[in-house]
């Protein structure tokens, strides 16, 4: 008589599903961000609180702690994504432009509408931070330094006249293009206007 083989069962394999991103968790946390820039930019750091924030996006304050364990790492998050933000404008605006000058005024053209006219976390990189904690500070400062040491690569590529100091050069534009969230109007001049005219009197000052 003939035994039949035995018939060997492979265990089945566990079919796993695949971890999904949290995406309400994600969205819960760039509504914080961006009611946090608002809010900075509109208030002040020192005089928004962590309730102010949760407020503004419908949430309990405890919940937010689960994003953010504290009001300095809301800002520093802000501040890093509105950096981002101006980066990506200023790529965008260099595309296919030539001349040292056109470049220039191309990227502050950018930069006003970001602020004016863009995402609330554009605006927060416009809020004075001067008399924040020195190493809050320090931190925020460090993330524009890109930003700056680009905007620094393009004034550095301008000829002008002899004696110019270009960094102060650079900070007096920046200065004046951050300030202006501060008096513009929707109804005057248009964002591109403004920056195509600070530039305009740099040129006329500096050539």
């Amino acid at each position: 008589m003939s035994i039949a083989p035995r018939r060997i069962r492979t265990p089945k394999k566990r079919v796993t599903q695949r971890r999904r991103g949290n995406t309400r968790s994600d969205n819960r946390r760039d509504e914080l961000l961006a009611a946090a820039a608002r809010l900075f930019s509109k208030n002040g750091f020192e005089a928004t609180s962590m309730r102010d924030i949760a407020n503004e996006v419908g949430m309990l304050a405890g919940s937010m702690y689960y994003h953010f364990p504290a009001k300095d790492d809301l800002i520093v998050a802000a501040h890093a994504e509105g950096v981002q933000e101006l980066l990506r404008a200023m790529d965008t605006a260099l595309e296919g432009v030539v001349g040292a000058w056109e470049r220039l005024e191309a990227v502050c053209v950018a930069h006003l509408d970001n602020l004016l006219g863009g995402s609330d976390i554009a605006g927060v990189v416009a809020v004075d931070f001067s008399q924040l904690p020195e190493e809050l500070r320090a931190r925020l400062i460090e993330q524009r330094d890109e930003y700056e040491g680009r905007l620094a690569q393009l004034i550095d590529a301008l000829e002008l006249r002899e004696g110019v100091d270009r960094r102060l050069m650079r900070l007096s534009l920046l200065g004046s293009l951050n300030w202006t969230p501060n008096w513009y109007r929707a109804e005057g001049h248009t964002p591109a206007d403004i920056a195509r005219h600070f530039v305009a009197l740099l040129r006329q000052g500096v050539c």
